[in-house]
């Protein structure tokens, strides 16, 4: 018996618990991205009403999906240092609560997309929600090294909730920052994996750096990086972006696969950069934050 369950919880503590359970700062990561891709659609800034909505009905679908995954990955979530203090290892939460918990969360995000948005945004969500839960969680995560390669689609699905959201349907801009933010992932998740590995191993999660060698994940990581980059400088012609946006892609994607390289480098050297690791880590965080707001701020500036 846990420490959380042979006391009574207090409120804050319990609406904490609750919170964590749907991963806010990922849920951030995501909506960076969505709120660009609007204004992008839009050409300018879309009413407050659906902006809103639209925010609010990802951020439940999301929280929903984030709570699933942690109700089942509480087993090796005990075992990893990284998550042992999430709310259903510590107790803080039970696993019919979180269950409850993320059905209630699904179930609102759909009313508030379907009624507030439009039906194909709700179903989007609820398709990301299924392929994170079920083809990520369930099937890939503790079997494939592909794994978060494929899952990673889920994290992707916020910039076509976006861009649905304004018109209604989907268009080639949407399609390839989809693809930029599904290319984005493994080696923004891969570089924090080099330096959870002995997590990874320890619960059996066949992450990249457990199954192959240092070599090979940082060569991954830097042939994805370039994709990467290479896509966003496509966005600038295909979205009819300008000088403003094509030079910040231009150098925040030479940064990226600056620190791409580096860990490369090293790791052709047998030289285990797990501060390079984490340093390419938080900056994928920055990059890709920052790529999505200068095409908002590109548009903005052509449009005031």
């Amino acid at each position: 018996m846990t420490v959380a369950t042979m006391h009574p919880r207090s409120p804050v503590a319990t609406i904490k618990a609750y919170v964590a359970l749907t991963k806010p700062r990922i849920i951030e990561l995501l909506l960076v991205s969505t709120v660009p891709t609007m204004v992008v659609a839009r050409n300018g800034w879309p009413s407050l009403r659906l902006l809103i909505l639209t925010l609010v009905g990802g951020t439940l679908a999301a929280g929903g999906a984030n709570t699933f995954n942690m109700y089942l990955d509480r087993d090796i979530d005990a075992i990893m240092e990284r998550t042992k203090n999430r709310p259903l290892v510590t107790g803080a939460v039970s696993p019919t609560e979180a269950l409850i918990f993320g059905i209630c969360l699904e179930i609102t995000a759909f009313l508030v997309l379907g009624l507030g948005v439009n039906l194909i945004s709700a179903w989007l969500g609820l398709a990301a929600t299924a392929f994170y839960v079920v083809i990520y969680t369930m099937w890939l995560k503790r079997r494939s090294k592909q794994n978060i390669v494929i899952g990673g689609a889920a994290g992707a699905v916020p910039v076509l909730i976006g861009w649905t959201a304004i018109t209604g349907h989907l268009a080639w801009t949407p399609v390839l920052l989809f693809a930029i933010i599904f290319i984005w992932t493994p080696p923004h998740f891969w570089a924090l994996a080099v330096r959870y590995r002995d997590d990874y191993e320890a619960a059996n999660v066949p992450m990249m750096p457990v199954v192959a060698s240092l070599k090979r994940t940082t060569t991954e990581i830097l042939v994805y990086s370039v994709i990467m980059w290479a896509l966003s400088m496509l966005v600038g012609p295909v979205a009819s972006l300008s000088w403003v946006y094509a030079i910040s892609a231009l150098i925040l994607g030479a940064w990226f696969n600056g620190g791409a390289f580096q860990l490369w480098r090293k790791a052709q050297r047998d030289e285990a950069d797990v501060a390079g690791a984490m340093k390419l880590f938080h900056f994928s965080i920055t990059y890709l934050t920052a790529l999505f707001v200068m095409m908002a701020v590109d548009v903005l500036i052509r449009h005031h």
